[in-house]
């Protein structure tokens, strides 16, 4: 299929630009307009209506209104609709990748490929655990004790604000939970970021969800501030950096509001010379670059065992300078453009501040791209100061730091030398000392050596300590976030 039959696959499949409050499909809004642009080709691509506090409010009744019927439905019910709703989504797998290149840049055949079946594996997970909510018995019956148990209810309508670095996978690891328990939604996608949003709610409708129960008011920030301090949401999820998170918290404290955060990281990768470098290089080396960089759990520290230090490096530079760069609808490309010209500008300014600083020693890319799109080099800087703004701030795009170790102790040290505790990686062949780091890195997500890419497997929790956030998205955990837990008593008669 050549590059034109690929963009118009993904145009077929562009949902139309819209709010979706209730049975409404809005079309124009209080919050204006937002031209969304091809990150490929800085051209305007569709005008997005954005919801300002009236639309938000409007998406709230509306998911009040639903919760009556939603929140009360049988959970076998409320099961077989979410069963058809993650039939569909695995149907459209390949919808949900064509998008991805026109909504924020994801190349086809890097990270795109991915998402669909991520998206279909989360959904069919907490469709499973719709019925299969229990409570508990606190105290067996007797003729001398209270009868004691605990209810699992839902909170009501959960505000989701989605991160626009990978929307679609966003939106499954937060919805599809807060269906299973009961709740109602409002999703506020990223303005630049709505197309996947809107092409699970379609779905969600298709399936028979009934209208109400998912609700999509994209906005700026004026948008996500009504939802948050919304007497009418009970709860919200929200995905992004810590800036952000720390303004949600200051409007949710208000009426005390409890909160779910997944927020940045700045994830080191341990290697150690017993690794199976032939394939641990590569692997670090390339993961590193996923998604143009733009990925909160990536591996973008790469701490070195210092005996293969110079080895490491120049076999992940030669890999990285291989890694194809261009259109995002070639199968072919690895990494793709930036979401946008600030966001390429950004990492740009922490590029040639690193130079400036002398923070690490530039071994790989730093040139600027000459072309209309937000396209970035990858990068690649050794001997990285671990004290550094390169080392110790969330860059958000191609940019790996290499930085070398001498024993256990210190590559733990330097790992854990951060605010952020989203993943950490180890590349190691010994079982033994895997089990020693494991406890003693600072992070909600430790991965092992070459596999899966992070936040495959719905059914593990996912989250982070410290400034990368709380709360777990995924597995048991991920369902218990929207659940709340009532204690019954009754009394001897």
């Amino acid at each position: 299929m050549d590059l034109d039959l690929h963009r118009r696959k993904a145009e077929s499949v562009l949902p139309r630009p819209r709010l979706v409050i209730g049975a409404d499909d809005v079309t124009e809004a209080s919050g204006g307009v937002y031209e969304h642009v091809n990150p490929a080709t800085g051209l305007v691509q569709a005008r997005i209506p954005l919801a300002g506090a009236e639309e938000v409010d409007r998406a709230v009744a509306a998911a009040r209104a639903a919760f009556e019927v939603w929140g009360t439905m049988r959970p076998a019910d409320r099961r077989r609709l979410l069963v058809r709703f993650a039939q569909l989504v695995r149907e459209h797998i390949e919808d949900f990748a064509a998008i991805c290149p026109l909504e924020n840049g994801i190349p086809l055949g890097g990270w795109a490929e991915s998402v669909g079946p991520r998206v279909a594996e989360w959904t069919e997970y907490y469709a499973g655990w719709a019925d299969k909510i229990e409570g508990m018995v606190g105290a067996a019956y007797s003729p001398h004790e209270n009868v004691e148990y605990t209810v699992a209810e839902p909170y009501g309508v959960i505000g989701h604000i989605i991160t626009w670095n990978s929307p679609a996978l966003s939106l499954a690891m937060k919805v599809p939970p807060a269906l299973a328990a009961g709740n109602t939604v409002v999703i506020k996608p990223a303005e630049s970021t709505p197309f996947s949003a809107l092409l699970f709610t379609d779905l969600a409708r298709q399936a028979g969800i009934p209208d109400g129960v998912i609700n999509v008011v994209t906005g700026l920030g004026d948008a996500g501030e009504a939802l948050i301090a919304h007497p009418g949401v009970d709860k919200i999820s929200f995905t992004g950096g810590p800036a952000t998170a720390r303004k949600i918290m200051t409007t949710a404290a208000q009426s005390l509001k409890p909160v779910l955060f997944e927020l940045g990281g700045k994830s080191a990768n341990l290697l150690f010379a017993d690794a199976d470098l032939d394939s641990v290089i590569p692997y670090c080396a390339a993961f590193s670059m996923a998604n143009s960089g733009q990925g909160c759990a990536l591996p973008t520290r790469l701490l070195v065992e210092r005996s293969i230090y110079d080895e490491v490096v120049e076999k992940a530079v030669a890999t990285i300078a291989a890694l194809p760069v261009g259109d995002p609808l070639d199968p072919t490309t690895y990494i793709g453009p930036l979401v946008n010209a600030a966001a390429r500008d950004r990492v740009r300014s922490v590029i040639d501040q690193a130079v400036a600083d002398k923070s690490g020693r530039l071994v790989h890319g730093g040139e600027p791209i000459d072309s209309d799109g937000y396209f970035v080099a990858p990068t690649v800087f050794a001997d990285v100061d671990n004290d550094s703004a390169l080392a110790q701030h969330e860059v958000f795009g191609p940019v790996l730091a290499i930085a070398s170790f001498d024993t256990e102790d210190e590559a733990v040290t330097l790992a854990n030398a951060s605010e952020y505790g989203l993943s950490a990686y180890i590349q190691s062949s010994d079982v033994r000392r895997i089990n020693r780091l494991v406890p003693r890195l600072k992070a909600g997500t430790v991965f092992v050596n070459p596999g899966p890419t992070p936040i495959t497997c719905a059914a593990t929790p996912f989250g982070g300590v410290g400034i990368s956030g709380f709360g777990r998205e995924g597995g048991k955990a991920g369902l218990d976030e929207f659940i709340m837990v009532k204690g019954v008593g009754i009394g001897r008669l």
